[in-house]
């Protein structure tokens, strides 16, 4: 195939052959080495510099995608976090702020899922390098402060709003973390997603307000047997 000049076009860069695999990105090839690195001689003892020569690029490329040594363990929750806080920007109204926060929950499980054998070998070494736990219970504060301020602002006529907004983002990311962490142990198998439903459905059922509203308007000189008996009409069921 020519361009106009008569020339072959090239490919594009990274392009494979007509029926190949698509090479790599720099930044998947940085993850797969360093952890491949990280199981063959541990976390700790496993360098940048060896990074960038396992994965056969140059050690600018390496601080272009990832800051820290930490980051490369947790290179898809910038985007999990991203994801979550536009979901929420897109609630502003709906009705059910807490169905909106269990669900953008849901958004971080799929993120594991996608790839879970990643997910377990991850969740493995997380769980035996002091400081990449420490780096995740600062992964795992952002994703609760994104939830707390959706929620702050839906509950913001609320005498209890804070409060409420508060505790509700933690029950959320609890729940979220008991399922998932499940899950994980198992080796990932069966659906992530539904692993998780249980715990953030005991949530929704906790603090969402399902209920009807019923607005009752009367004379302050009515007598309260009448305002009962104008409630007991409006109730749900009570009409034959």
């Amino acid at each position: 195939m020519s361009d106009q000049t008569g020339q072959p076009q090239q490919p594009a860069q990274d392009e494979p052959p007509s029926g190949g695999t698509p090479k790599p990105s720099i930044r998947d090839q940085l993850v797969s080495a360093a952890f491949d690195l990280f199981i063959e001689f541990g976390y700790d003892a496993t360098t940048i510099d060896d990074i960038v020569r396992r994965a056969g690029v140059g050690r600018r490329s390496f601080f272009r995608y990832f800051p820290t040594k930490e980051e490369v363990v947790f290179p898809d929750h910038e985007r999990a976090l991203a994801e979550m806080v536009d979901y929420l920007k897109q609630g502003a109204t709906d009705p059910d702020p807490v169905g909106r926060a269990c669900d953008a929950a849901r958004l971080v499980v799929r993120m594991y899922a996608e790839n879970a054998e990643f997910s377990v070998r991850r969740y493995a070494l997380t769980r035996s390098v002091p400081a990449l736990k420490t780096y995740e219970i600062s992964v795992v504060w952002q994703y609760e402060r994104a939830l707390a301020s959706y929620l702050e602002r839906r509950f913001a006529t609320l005498p209890d709003g804070g409060a409420r907004a508060y505790t509700v983002a933690a029950s959320v990311v609890a729940a979220h973390n008991y399922g998932l962490r499940a899950w994980l142990r198992s080796g990932g198998r069966g659906d992530a997603v539904a692993a998780v439903d249980q715990a953030l459905s005991l949530v929704h059922r906790t603090w969402s307000d399902t209920g009807e509203t019923v607005v009752v308007v009367t004379r302050t000189d009515t007598p309260m047997w009448q305002v009962v008996k104008q409630l007991e009409g409006s109730w749900p069921g009570s009409r034959q």
